[in-house]
């Protein structure tokens, strides 16, 4: 039987350590993250489903330690996975496998390497994204590529409903590319990482709406950032306002300040460039319906401001 050390976390995560169970690894080890109370917690546990079936569980600070290293030296697994685990793996816990170290990642590598992966590919207007299994290096997302598989991301696709298709071409991919992973005749890839960048992660701050944008790019944003994550932000009437949803028109505002107003029933945004529809929104933490904005504020424009 092929014994594993799994690093996991979030759905992936989740959906992954299924997969090998399903395929009747030895999972003699699950590594994952303690949930953090600052964070929106809307994902599956990895720690619930390893007690489920009475796999031990860790949860360092960090990974790379003396005590972690030893610990997974003593179990000698043939690989380790990490499924949406957040820590990086240096050298030293990456050569402690007969067989390798692989990471499944949110894009198709080379593309969107890095943090977020979902959450850019949906800000830059891209059509498609999927789950890519790789070898892993010191460097990030960077090691030769053993399966992929893309998945669509439609014109109003938030990053929930995209995160939820990457989640099963995950699935997919690992399910696909195991029988031959463990058999030793899988190929890998070498990435040819000048078609593709490197990207960060992204904090609540960077969700504030820049109005003299285009529609279209202020409408990716507003689904790229969408809850459950933090919200595309700005600022009417003095007070906070999070778009929660937006829709592409085919309204003429060329030349006209950015502003938000009300038209048979509908909410629309004035943007550098052509107008949305703005389907949900909050004013001020509550979110209102555009009748009960109406009311109260009447169907007046109100200009947005530059910053929050």
């Amino acid at each position: 039987m092929t014994r594993v050390v799994v690093f996991a976390y979030h759905n992936v995560g989740v959906r992954c350590l299924s997969v090998l169970l399903a395929h009747g690894m030895e999972v003699a080890l699950v590594v994952t993250h303690r949930d953090n109370p600052k964070e929106n917690i809307w994902f599956a546990s990895v720690a619930d489903l390893a007690m489920l079936h009475g796999i031990p569980v860790i949860t360092p600070d960090n990974p790379n330690t003396v005590e972690v290293l030893e610990q997974i030296r003593a179990l000698q697994p043939d690989f380790i996975f990490s499924f949406y685990y957040r820590e990086m793996f240096k050298r030293e816990l990456l050569e402690i496998p007969k067989h390798g170290a692989l990471n499944m990642h949110g894009s198709l590598l080379p593309k969107y390497r890095g943090r977020v992966p979902v959450n850019w590919a949906i800000i830059n207007g891209e059509t498609e994204t999927g789950a890519t299994l790789h070898y892993m290096t010191e460097k990030p997302d960077n090691g030769a590529v053993v399966a992929q598989q893309a998945v669509p991301i439609l014109p109003d696709d938030t990053a929930f409903e995209v995160f939820q298709k990457v989640t099963v071409a995950a699935e997919i991919v690992l399910h696909a590319c195991l029988p031959a992973l463990l058999a030793g005749t899988a190929i890998p890839v070498k990435q040819d990482l000048s078609k593709g960048a490197y990207f960060g992660g992204r904090k609540p701050e960077d969700g504030i709406i820049d109005w003299s944008q285009d529609a279209r790019s202020i409408h990716n944003l507003v689904r790229a950032v969408a809850p459950p994550y933090p919200g595309a932000t700005t600022q009417l009437l003095g007070k906070p306002m999070r778009i929660l949803q937006t829709l592409v028109t085919t309204c003429a505002a060329t030349g006209e300040t950015p502003a938000f107003y009300v038209k048979e029933g509908k909410a629309y945004a004035i943007c550098g460039q052509g107008v949305l529809r703005v389907v949900r929104f909050e004013l001020d933490g509550i979110e209102m319906s555009v009748t009960e904005f109406a009311t109260q504020y009447g169907a007046a424009r109100f200009e947005f401001s530059a910053s929050l």
